[in-house]
């Protein structure tokens, strides 16, 4: 009976242990919560093509790679190739963050996987890697670069 209490105590433990290791994982801080805020209000401008929106939230100096290969640089080009790319595209894009890396307290890259409906229902799947800095207590996008997979056309 001893040795039972015993075990049923360790896996107890054992237990509750995983359960605090896995919690700790799943921890959003305030600084990550802000940076999913961004990319949301980001993926809203271009569904709605807000530009006034788009203007809070990106960088007079930002650039753009896309995957065609075309640099959009500065917010003028930026905006232009970003109306121009929302309009052609049926259906609303969808962009989800996968995972947040801090260049200290003022930058961060954010890493999102990104569906982009095409004409026929299919469904473009890509990569975006969106760089963040701090303005004030603001994050805004500095940077964003659009990677289409090997295997996809």
């Amino acid at each position: 009976m001893k040795r039972i209490k015993s075990i049923t105590l360790f896996l107890i433990l054992i237990t509750a242990s995983v359960y605090n290791s896995c919690a700790q994982q799943q921890t959003v801080t305030v600084a990550d919560s802000k940076l999913f805020k961004l990319i949301d209000l980001y993926s809203l401008a271009r569904e709605k093509q807000d530009t006034v929106l788009l203007k809070s939230i990106l960088t007079h100096d930002v650039d753009q790679l896309v995957s065609t290969g075309e640099w959009r640089n500065g917010f003028s080009s930026a905006l232009k190739g970003m109306l121009r790319s929302s309009a052609s595209s049926a259906g609303n894009r969808t962009i989800t963050v996968d995972k947040i890396k801090y260049l200290g307290s003022g930058a961060a890259i954010i890493d999102t996987r990104y569906d982009v409906p095409n004409a026929d229902g299919s469904v473009r799947k890509m990569w975006s890697c969106f760089i963040a800095v701090k303005d004030r207590d603001d994050w805004k996008i500095t940077a964003i670069r659009n990677m289409k997979p090997a295997d996809q056309n």
